[in-house]
């Protein structure tokens, strides 16, 4: 039997690192359903009650693993059921990518039996039209996935699935070959920046500071940095984990869901420290104007939006925002310190 485009789509998604497949099954992805048997000592196909718990699971398999999690449903009513799950990958940041099947190509634009405008339902989406864009697709919404933190997806015809697999592009005009894999790089805010955010924290006499899940894997630089400064530390829904609520600079949970202490932080403090969170709710910080602020977070769109800011700088460590920039901050704070002769709190 020949290598059919179902089987190459699975064969790439794990050579870029898959090894888990959520999904749920219907005949707009019968060749894929049927490939994954074929390749099941590699990939795992868990199959779901409901497509919504396939993206859930998908979502969830990224946050606890740092790889992308990946959700396979059928076209119409099966890939719109991935929609809730999705957009919550989306808003927590994590990289999800969903494969979904589509109506054969040739009645699409006819008003066919379940032919849903899946190109206008999804972001960051590609619909294959030939066997020979696979290659590339699945490369591209993999590492797209991961570097923007962010849901990708793809449209496979069920017609193109059963078709003959072309694993290499034809060498000519228009052709795109690419190869899998992605490592993120490692980025901290430049020296200007990392001088400014210290003169603001070290200038501060009541340093409050609020993490996220971006600070999770940068604990060690979190609790160095909160001794430091001698600042009280609230955590975001998110970031619960970052760090033991058993410190005795730690005020807990901020907002709907709170503390008094972490209600108190905020209202008292004079300089505030965000890491790695958009914590939405700006009633629970500090009033415009009471507090001097820096804030660190990845992505830049993120900055200034919650809290007016002086200092704000993306970083990246491992998959956090928190972990490069807190260490360069606190490095910089205290030579701040030695040299003025400041504590920092």
């Amino acid at each position: 039997m020949a290598k059919l485009t179902a089987d190459f789509i699975l064969e790439r998604l794990v050579e870029n690192g898959v090894k888990r497949i959520y999904g749920y099954p219907g005949d707009g992805i019968n060749a894929i359903i049927g490939a994954l048997e074929r390749h099941k000592d590699k990939l795992k196909f868990v199959q779901v009650r409901h497509e919504e718990q396939a993206a859930f699971m998908a979502c969830a398999h990224a946050k606890w693993t740092g790889e992308v999690g990946v959700c396979l449903a059928t076209s119409g009513p099966g890939a719109i059921h991935l929609l809730n799950g999705l957009y919550d990958a989306k808003l927590d940041h994590q990289p999800v990518l969903a494969i979904v099947g589509q109506q054969s190509r040739m009645g699409l634009g006819g008003n066919y039996q379940q032919e849903v405008d899946l190109v206008t339902l999804f972001k960051y989406v590609q619909m294959a039209t030939e066997a020979a864009q696979i290659r590339h697709l699945i490369d591209r919404a993999h590492r797209i996935a991961l570097d923007q933190r962010t849901v990708t997806a793809l449209i496979i015809p069920n017609d193109l699935a059963e078709e003959p697999a072309q694993e290499e592009p034809p060498r000519e005009h228009g052709a795109v070959v690419s190869a899998p894999g992605y490592a993120r790089p490692r980025v901290i805010p430049s020296t200007g920046q990392l001088e400014q955010a210290a003169d603001i924290l070290n200038a501060g006499k009541k340093i409050a500071m609020l993490v996220g899940q971006g600070a999770l894997g940068a604990t060690d630089e979190v609790i160095e940095t909160a001794e430091l400064l001698g600042a009280g530390v609230a955590k975001a829904l998110l970031g619960r984990t970052v760090l033991p609520d058993d410190l005795p600079f730690v005020t807990g949970s901020i907002g709907l869901l709170g503390t008094k202490p972490s209600w108190t932080l905020m209202n008292e403090c004079d300089t505030l420290l965000m890491v790695g969170s958009s914590f939405p709710y700006s009633e629970w910080l500090p009033k415009p104007g009471q507090a001097r602020g820096v804030q660190i977070d990845l992505d830049g769109r993120m900055l200034s939006i919650r809290y007016p800011m002086e200092g704000a700088g993306t970083s990246r460590r491992r998959s956090r925002s928190g972990g490069a920039c807190s260490r360069s901050v606190r490095c910089r704070a205290r030579t701040r310190s030695i040299r003025s002769g400041s504590s920092g709190s």
